[in-house]
């Protein structure tokens, strides 16, 4: 438990930016003080909300009892060398994120099954030809991670009429879906496979070129993850094969993409900024609250992330 009734509050990270969380955190905690790394002099914290924390800013926290992701995903903190031992760090679970990791998902899924892609290649050449048509029930869709985000974006596959199947390292059983522990079992009936898994040691590198050859040929490859779940040689040469027809590639290694990159220029790749699905602070901050009221009285924060898991 903390040991005052107010609780201090850090607010540290590049990309999110405090003015967009300020009026929401402050409205729902009028008694904590929260402050802005920009103006941190290493005072003592009970809790940081991170993202991304500028150099060196872990490593001056004093006191902190957990820190908050304002993300889903936390490798990059994993990896930081001046992560504060033995301190609890928590995922952010976000309703808002999740939904529009879906909406993305379902968006580049249908563009492929319904061929708008190739459509707006032909539109290039002032091509005027009809491909045929198959019924979303002909399709499989396979999720890699059925997790908070596989299992939305499963639940909203199938109220479209598609098959969905899902992979996972523990056993699941979600309702409608055929659900593997065993990747090449579960790989050659998809038609599209969707990488939503998070990034630790062992889905490094998950999408490359034997299990690419595993799936059904001519489909699609949706990675809304990490860009080093990707081979990217084995996924050029899946594309260039007819092995895939698209790959919707929303995440790189590194970031941003180089200008160089070929993939930028490839007729079959559709590239967006990392912009799948951004957190929404108006949904996020009542989990934050959450877990600040835990820690206020003492309970394990929700969403803990196993560091030797990586998640």
């Amino acid at each position: 438990m903390l040991a005052s009734a107010a609780v201090n509050i850090l607010f540290a990270s590049e990309m999110e930016k405090l003015q967009a969380w300020l009026p929401l955190l402050g409205a729902a905690l009028p008694h904590d003080r929260i402050t802005s790394w920009e103006k941190y002099a290493g005072e003592p914290i009970d809790i940081a909300l991170v993202a991304t924390p500028p150099k060196g800013v872990l490593q001056k926290l004093r006191g902190v009892k957990l820190i908050q992701s304002l993300w889903m995903g936390v490798e990059g903190l994993l990896a930081d060398p001046d992560y504060p031992k033995g301190v609890p760090l928590a995922r952010l679970v976000d309703p808002g994120m999740v939904a529009a990791m879906s909406e993305t998902v379902l968006a580049h899924i249908l563009d492929w099954h319904r061929r708008h892609n190739q459509y707006r290649e032909q539109q290039r050449g002032r091509l005027w030809q009809r491909h045929g048509q198959y019924m979303a029930a002909d399709r499989t869709v396979g999720l890699l991670g059925l997790g908070e985000l596989g299992t939305d974006a499963a639940r909203k596959l199938l109220a479209l009429d598609f098959k969905v199947a899902g992979w996972s390292r523990r056993p699941k059983q979600l309702e409608g879906v055929k659900c593997f522990t065993d990747l090449s079992a579960m790989l050659p009936e998809c038609n599209a496979l969707v990488c939503l898994l998070p990034l630790t040691a062992h889905t490094r590198g998950i999408l490359n070129a034997e299990n690419l050859r595993k799936m059904k040929k001519s489909g699609c490859l949706i990675n809304v993850a990490r860009g080093a779940h990707v081979v990217k040689q084995d996924l050029l040469a899946a594309l260039d094969s007819g092995q895939l027809s698209h790959a919707y590639l929303d995440v790189f290694d590194p970031e941003p993409l180089p200008k160089d990159d070929p993939l930028w220029a490839h007729p079959k790749v559709s590239v967006t900024p990392h912009t799948a699905a951004l957190t929404e602070p108006r949904t996020a901050v009542p989990k934050i609250v959450e877990n600040i009221e835990r820690a206020r009285r003492g309970a394990a924060p929700l969403n803990r992330v196993d560091f030797e898991a990586g998640y």
